[in-house]
Parts: C-alpha cells; sequence; structure tokens
C-alpha cells in the first residue's frame, strides 16, 4: 500500500470537527489548502500524532496503522519530520548544532534507510555552508526556515509535514525557500504534506491538492486538474487562475522572450534561462483570458491560441466562467455575460483564446 489513508474524526475549539475520510498520494507534495479555520493545522496535528483523533478514526501510511480504536502509534514512532510556521530553532544552539542535534535523535529513535538524507548533503541542498557557525539569532527569517527544513530531513521521516513554513516570510525570502523546496521536490523521494492558505505558493511546488473548508474534504486530486475545473471554490476566487504545463522550444533573443510549447501551440513567455526541452509550468490567471471568434490578425496580444469551450458557467448577473480545451489540458476565462451572449457561445465551439500574460511558475515540474 503507497498511500496516506485518513478516516479522521477531530473535535477543536468551540463547535469545530475535522471530519475528512480520504486517501493521499505517499509520493510527492499534497498541499493542504483552506483558509483560517478550515481545519488544515488539526489534520497535521493528527497525522503526527501531536492530537490523537477520536474513537473512529484511522490513520494509515503505507504498512503501518498510526491510528485506529487498537492502538495509537506516539509521534516520536512514526518518523515524521515537522516543519512549523515559527521554525523553533534551539536559541542556545548554533545552526550547526540544531541540524546534528536531529541526527544524534535519528541515530536513536530511527530505524534508518535514509542514507541519502546525510549532513553534507543537507548543507548543499539548501545552501546552508556559510550559516553552520552561526547562532539563530543572526539569521534572517528565510534562513531561518532553511535551517528548520534541514533540521526536519536530518530527522530521517518517513513524511515531512510543513505547516504554513513560509507565512512569515516577505517575498524575496518566500521565493527563495520556494526555490529550494523545489529543489528538494525534484531531489528527493520523500512524501510531504504541505499546509497553506496562499494558492499562488502551492500552485508552485504541489503535485496533488486537498481542498479544505469547515473541516471537510471539498475536492482531492491533482493540482493541475483542481485548478482548472469549474466546481471548485478556486475557479471562483478573483485570483483564479489555470495551471499547464509546457515545453521550452527555443529562444529569441532579439525580444527577450522564450516560446514554449503547450499541446503543439506556442505560447511567448519573458527569456528563461532553460535549454530547449526543460518542463515547465505556466500560470494563467482567468481574468486575464479572452477571447474570440476568428484570429485577429493586427492584435498586440502575442498569444493567440485555438482552443475549445468545454463548460460555461454563469458566476454572477454580469459574468460568465469559461472551461477552455487545449489538447487534454484547460485554461479559465473570466467574461461578461453581454459578451458571451454577443459571441453566441456553446459547448463544443472552437474558438481562440487570447491570453493577456503568462505568468511563469518559476520551477520546473519533473
Amino acid at each position: 500500500m503507497s498511500n496516506l489513508s485518513l478516516r479522521i474524526n477531530c473535535r477543536g475549539a468551540g463547535n469545530f470537527l475535522l471530519d475528512i475520510n480520504c486517501q493521499l498520494p505517499a509520493t510527492g507534495i499534497t498541499a493542504i489548502y483552506g483558509a483560517s479555520g478550515s481545519g488544515k493545522t488539526t489534520l497535521l496535528n493528527c497525522v503526527a500524532g501531536l492530537s490523537p483523533a477520536d474513537s473512529g478514526s484511522l490513520i494509515r501510511f503505507r504498512d503501518k496503522t498510526w491510528q485506529s480504536d487498537a492502538q495509537f502509534t506516539p509521534s516520536w514512532l512514526r518518523h515524521i519530520g515537522f516543519v512549523f510556521q515559527d521554525a523553533r530553532l534551539f536559541p542556545h544552539l548554533s545552526v550547526a548544532q540544531n541540524l546534528n542535534f536531529a541526527l544524534k535523535r535519528r541515530a536513536i529513535e530511527v530505524e534508518d534507510t535514509r542514507s541519502d538524507i546525510s549532513f553534507g548533503n543537507v548543507v548543499d541542498w539548501l545552501q546552508l555552508s556559510t550559516l553552520l557557525d552561526r547562532m539563530p539569532e543572526s539569521l534572517s527569517a528565510g534562513q531561518i526556515q532553511r535551517v528548520a527544513i534541514g533540521r526536519a530531513l536530518l530527522s530521517g521521516p518517513q513524511l515531512l509535514l510543513m505547516d504554513e513554513p513560509l507565512a512569515n516570510l516577505d517575498h524575496a525570502a518566500r521565493e527563495e525557500c520556494l526555490y529550494y523546496l523545489r529543489r528538494l521536490r525534484s531531489t528527493l523521494d520523500l512524501p510531504m504534506l504541505y499546509v497553506s492558505h496562499d494558492i499562488e505558493e502551492v500552485s508552485q511546488i504541489a503535485d496533488n491538492l486537498v481542498l479544505l473548508e469547515n473541516g471537510q474534504i471539498q475536492a482531492n486530486g491533482s493540482l493541475l486538474d483542481l485548478c482548472s475545473r469549474l466546481d471548485t471554490r478556486l475557479s471562483h476566487q478573483e485570483q483564479a487562475a489555470a495551471i499547464i504545463t509546457g515545453i521550452v522550444k527555443t529562444h529569441d533573443t532579439s525580444f527577450g522572450l522564450t516560446e514554449v510549447d503547450v499541446a503543439g501551440e506556442t505560447l511567448l513567455v519573458n527569456h528563461l534561462d532553460e535549454s530547449p526541452g526543460q518542463l515547465r509550468r505556466l500560470r494563467i490567471p482567468a481574468r486575464d483570458v479572452s477571447i474570440c471568434r476568428t484570429r485577429p490578425s493586427d492584435s498586440s496580444i502575442l498569444n493567440i491560441i485555438p482552443v475549445v469551450l468545454t463548460e460555461i458557467e454563469h458566476t454572477g448577473d454580469s459574468r460568465v466562467l469559461l472551461r477552455l480545451a487545449i489538447g487534454e489540458q484547460y485554461l479559465l476565462a473570466r467574461i461578461t455575460r453581454k459578451s458571451a451572449e454577443a459571441l453566441k457561445l456553446q459547448t463544443g465551439d472552437k474558438i481562440f483564446a487570447q491570453i493577456k500574460s503568462v505568468a511563469l511558475l518559476t520551477g520546473a515540474t519533473e
């Protein structure tokens, strides 16, 4: 069995109840996304064994049962790494000593099968070599989180849990940490549960997505699929955006652009450093997609691609949400109801999508 099986009932403050029943993949990064108070941290604490779930609950990771009515495995025997929002480094220990603390506990408590997660590798992956002799009080917020991630890795976990690890960072530090998380994702065969309320952050690193609301799962599946579906709240948010993948084709150095192939069509984005053949993610906001019946010949918009209209949803008195197929992937477009009626749109129509901008997600997908 290669899944994380969760059947959890756990009561919180007031009348809150986390009530979920799902199978999550025990590979890649699964993001737990939802607003504050939706139960994200409660879910992580139950998986970690920090908050025992109520009677009737079942938590099983691969071939090991961590909680059932007949059994409860304490947190220190679950071999889980946990990165908290506030890092929780030992203030009286240097960076190297914080990292070595995890190694020492690992030698005592863990049946170690993670020879790839060595002190040297972690320092290299997270670029910590220049920080080893420094004390936590001298580090920036981003550096502190990198050390916290390194310490969690050196505990030799089977599963890494991250609870809003970037919430306290400014934009530059957040982007830096996301770079290292993407690097770990492509380097390590280590499943992660990643809690966040920032969908743009999640879009950069997650393979799978769990939408949590008021203690219940609203949707669970592939990130790329859920971001383009019309039956989730993601598509109804103002920042709604589809995530698609493409392959770097070539570079137009004279204009500082790069051509990316998506299902045989070319999208132009700002220049990338990657060589042709690199797989990339593109984030395309619904508000930046307009449509037309015929391809314009004199438009300033460079990205105009043929699509098929697969779904139409009225989102209010004035707006309409469209789902547009490009090969086996999908875009979203939010247009006015007046425009939709003027164009006499129907599902199955072959039309053109005009993409005003393409936000490149800086991490390649593997």
